[in-house]
C-alpha cells in the first residue's frame, strides 16, 4: 500500500526536477486526509508555496461552472432539450459546414438545433479560438473561429454577451451532438448562467456556489481578498528546453497566459476561476458526498449523478475522447467520468469524476467513497501526464 510520505516524495521530486511548486489537498466525507506544499509560488525569489496562495485554473473553472449549472438546471431554470436560440436569439438560424464526396466544402443549415445539451457536454461544434480537438487549423469553422475572435480582440475590451453575438455567425463543424469537440460551449454554457441569473456568469457561480460553501478564496475576478500578490507566478517552459534545464522556465506574458485575471469587468468574455488546492476541496467535498458540506445540503445527489453520467456513445469516445491521459473515461455535462478501470490502468472507482486545467490543475471526486482529490500547479504545457497520472495512481494508493 502506497502512504502518505510516498506522495510527498513524488511532489518533492517534480520540485527537484523543475516545476516550481504544486499542492494536494485529499479529503474523505469531510476530513482532510492530506495537505502539503512544495516549492515556490515565485521562484526567482524563492518565495515558498504556501496555503495563502492561489492559482489560475484555466478550464478546471468548468466543474464550478458545470456545478452551478447544474444546481439551475434542478431548479427547473431550464431543460437540455431547450434550443439555445431561447437565451441567445442571433442563433436561430445556425449553419454547419459539410464536405461533399467530391472533396468541397459548403455551408448549410443544421437539421437540429443546438440545445442546452449540446453545449452542456461539448457536442455543439465549436472549437476554441486557440483549436483544440480533431479539427485542423484549416478547416473553414477553425478558420472563421479566428476572423470572429481577432474582429473582437481588434475592437479592445469585449463582453460575454458581445462575443456569443460574434460567434453566432461561426458556421459549426459538425450537425449537433454528432461529434465531441472541447471548446466554446463553454463560453455558451455562461452565457446561459448570465441570462437565467440577470447578471454576470462570474456573480452567478459566486453567489450561487462558492458563497453558499463558504469559498472565500474562490472568484473569478479580483477583489479585496482575492488579490493578485496571493497568485503564484504564471510560467512558461520555453520551446525545446525541459523542466530542470537552465532558463526553462519564463513567466508568462499576457498572450500566454491561460486564465487573465482582473476585476469584475476589466476581462474581456468570460473569466476563469482563482482558488487554492483547500478552498476548491470545498467544492469536491460537496460533490463527492451527495451535494451535501458541512451538513447543509447545497445541490441534489441525484443531480449529480446525472452530471458525472457518460452522455457520449462508445464510438464518440473512439474518435472524439481518447487519448492516454483520457483512456478509460466519458465525458458527462461539464467533466469527465470514469467507466473503464483496466482501459484507464486506475486504481480509483468506477463513476468518480472531475476534470484538468491547462496550467496543471486537476481534480476529481468519488462519490462511492466520499473522497476528492485536489492538485495544483501554473506551468504551460503543464505536462499533465506525466505529473497528473503520477499523482493520481499515488494518491489512490494511500486511501483505504
Amino acid at each position: 500500500m502506497s502512504e502518505f510520505k510516498h506522495l510527498d516524495e513524488l511532489f518533492q521530486k517534480f520540485v527537484d526536477d523543475g516545476l516550481p511548486g504544486c499542492s494536494c489537498v485529499i479529503a474523505k466525507k469531510g476530513e482532510i486526509l492530506y495537505e502539503n506544499y512544495f516549492g515556490y509560488s515565485d521562484i526567482e525569489n524563492k518565495v515558498p508555496l504556501t496555503e495563502n496562495n492561489l492559482f489560475r485554473q484555466a478550464s478546471l473553472t468548468k466543474i464550478a461552472m458545470y456545478t452551478t449549472a447544474m444546481m439551475l438546471y434542478e431548479q427547473g431554470k431550464f431543460l437540455m432539450t431547450d434550443p439555445i436560440y431561447e437565451y441567445f436569439p442571433e442563433w436561430k438560424n445556425t449553419m454547419k459546414t459539410i464536405t461533399l464526396p467530391n472533396g468541397k466544402v459548403e455551408v448549410v443549415p443544421v437539421e437540429h438545433p443546438i440545445t442546452v445539451k449540446n453545449i452542456m457536454n461539448m457536442t455543439c461544434g465549436l472549437p476554441y479560438q486557440m483549436i483544440m480537438g480533431n479539427i485542423p487549423v484549416a478547416h473553414p469553422t477553425s478558420r472563421a473561429m479566428a476572423r470572429a475572435m481577432k474582429d473582437l480582440q481588434d475592437s479592445g475590451h469585449y463582453t460575454l454577451r458581445e462575443q456569443i453575438k460574434a460567434i453566432s455567425t461561426v458556421p459549426i463543424a459538425f450537425e449537433p451532438g454528432t461529434r465531441w469537440l472541447y471548446g466554446f460551449a463553454s463560453e455558451l454554457t455562461a452565457g446561459l448562467l448570465e441570462v437565467i441569473g440577470g447578471k454576470a456568469a462570474e456573480l452567478v457561480i459566486k453567489e450561487n456556489l462558492f458563497d453558499a460553501l463558504g469559498m472565500d478564496d474562490s472568484a473569478n475576478f479580483l477583489n479585496d481578498r482575492i488579490t493578485e500578490d496571493r497568485l503564484v507566478k504564471g510560467y512558461y517552459l520555453v520551446r525545446g528546453k525541459k523542466l530542470g534545464d537552465e532558463g526553462a522556465l519564463e513567466i508568462s506574458p499576457p498572450d500566454r497566459e491561460a486564465s487573465m485575471v482582473g476585476k469584475l469587468g476589466e476581462v474581456s468574455g468570460f473569466q476563469r476561476v482563482i482558488t487554492n488546492s483547500k478552498d476548491y476541496t470545498k467544492l469536491m467535498q460537496m460533490l463527492a458526498n451527495g451535494g451535501v458540506y458541512n451538513g447543509e445540503r447545497i445541490m441534489g445527489r441525484k443531480t449529480i449523478d446525472l452530471m458525472r453520467t457518460n452522455t457520449i456513445s462508445d464510438k464518440l469516445i473512439k474518435e472524439d475522447f481518447s487519448n492516454t491521459y483520457l483512456a478509460g473515461y466519458g465525458y458527462g455535462y461539464g467533466v469527465r467520468t470514469l467507466m473503464d478501470k483496466y482501459v484507464g490502468h486506475h486504481n480509483g472507482s468506477l463513476g468518480q469524476f472531475g476534470w484538468t486545467g491547462g496550467s496543471g490543475t486537476w481534480a476529481e471526486a468519488d462519490p462511492s467513497e466520499g473522497t476528492s482529490i485536489v492538485y495544483m500547479h501554473n506551468v504551460q504545457p503543464n505536462h499533465e501526464e506525466y505529473h497528473h497520472i503520477r499523482m493520481r495512481d499515488v494518491a489512490y494508493g494511500c486511501l483505504e
